[in-house]
């Protein structure tokens, strides 16, 4: 009998490998080590969205093309989700990396007034058109390195009229450019100087002014229109924010509809790791010092553990969150840049899965997980980007290497030959 064949927009074909990353929730345990490779898969996409995965012969007799692209024997694989960044600021901190190269600590910058005032006070200054301009460049070289998705915080206005900036900012990229951007409100980033010593205060001002304007910004955005996630998130850490302080923001943000996140255990452990798995949260990001007990409770929720050796890295430090522990306990992993001016001015998540492989003990697999399925999970978005399934969002990679491994092996290139978002070829 006759197969019909079915026309569709692109077939990618001759994957050498072609890795998956299929899983219908966040991967934990063993399940890491299963990028679902395939030998000689072909991937068929059809309006910006997959519509087959399988062995190349099948497909090529399946489906009649717009558009082939022959992967030549390279590895094809989805795109890059960056689960965690600050990609949306104005100026660098260059001069705080030399204060660092001898020997001022991040939180002795912060104290003296760098770090995360320094670019406030960049933000500031900057109108729109000016942020939206220099982060323009970030993404592009994050699309040119295969991150197609990206969470971005705000966290650099630290006042209501600024934090909306960013907001806008945010939105105005994600209509412009071909990255997905998802935003998250980080108005608890740290005490303005004009709230100096009155960290209570400030709390009063993000819960009572900030958050309500960010919701109300949210719910006339076109983020709201097309269904992507709003997170709320804050910096529980010691010299910043308390555990209260950051639940009354986490809190204040689910009655306004935004959902949780968290920055915790990046240098002491307040507890913070309970706080976010007590309050549901999508995410808690750095875990540098979670302890035995906490990795535990972690383990046993739903929510997805973020770790960021390239800060790590960044601040020439030999401690990293214990990634390896993290996995054999069953928690779900995701890995992000955390692309910012101060600690992790690095836009690779190639990058970030070498560093991963070395200091925390990864696999190349469970590190190419986390950078994708489960960092897709980490932003809301894990039932529509972060693997290659039918009814996925056809963000797909096609790399110059044969062996996925070499993502993590190699390292100081660029090892994505093609980037395709939403089945259109966006890079080079």
């Amino acid at each position: 009998m006759e197969i019909a064949v079915s026309q569709i927009d692109l077939l990618i074909t001759h994957a050498g490998q072609l890795l998956t990353c299929a899983s219908d929730g966040p991967k934990r345990g063993d399940a890491m080590r299963d990028v679902g490779a395939m030998e000689d898969g072909a991937v068929a996409v059809k309006d910006g969205v997959i519509l087959d995965v399988g062995e190349n012969e099948a497909l090529e007799a399946r489906y009649d093309a717009r558009v082939t692209l022959n992967a030549q024997g390279h590895v094809v694989m989805p795109g890059f989700v960056d689960a965690h960044t600050h990609v949306v600021y104005a100026g660098d901190r260059v001069a705080e990396f030399e204060m660092r190269i001898q020997g001022a600590t991040y939180m002795e910058i912060m104290v003296a007034g760098g770090g995360i005032v320094s670019t406030m006070r960049a933000v500031r200054e900057a109108d729109v058109d000016q942020l939206v301009a220099e982060t323009r460049q970030r993404l592009d070289a994050m699309l040119a390195l295969g991150t197609t998705t990206v969470e971005v915080k705000t966290g650099y206005g630290l006042s209501v009229e600024a934090e909306l900036k960013l907001l806008e900012a945010i939105a105005r990229l994600d209509q412009s450019h071909p990255a997905t951007l998802v935003p998250t409100f980080l108005g608890a980033h740290a005490v303005p100087p004009e709230f100096a010593g009155r960290a209570d205060a400030y709390i009063d001002l993000v819960v009572g002014a900030m958050i309500p304007a960010a919701a109300a910004w949210y719910a006339r955005s076109h983020f709201a229109r097309q269904g992507t996630p709003f997170f709320c998130d804050a910096f529980c850490e010691a010299g910043v924010f308390d555990a209260a302080q950051s639940r009354r923001v986490l809190e204040a943000g689910k009655v306004h509809g935004m959902l949780p996140k968290l920055h915790a255990d990046e240098f002491e452990n307040l507890g913070g790791v309970s706080l976010a798995v007590a309050l549901g949260a999508v995410s808690v990001d750095h875990l540098d010092v979670t302890p035995d007990a906490e990795i535990e409770r972690l383990a046993a929720s739903d929510t997805v553990g973020v770790v960021i050796p390239a800060v790590n890295f960044n601040l020439g430090s030999c401690h990293f969150a214990d990634a390896r522990k993290l996995i054999d306990a069953g928690a779900a992993l995701a890995l992000a840049t955390d692309i910012n001016p101060g600690s992790a001015p690095c836009p690779s998540l190639p990058m970030v899965m070498a560093i991963a492989t070395r200091y925390q003990r990864l696999l190349p697999a469970e590190a190419l997980n986390a950078a994708t399925i489960n960092a897709a999970y980490a932003v809301g978005l894990g039932e529509e980007v972060g693997s290659l399934q039918p009814g996925k969002r056809a963000d797909i990679l096609i790399l110059n290497v044969r062996d996925y491994r070499h993502l993590a092996y190699a390292f100081g290139a660029n090892p994505v030959a093609t980037v395709i978002k939403a089945g259109a070829v966006v890079s080079p």
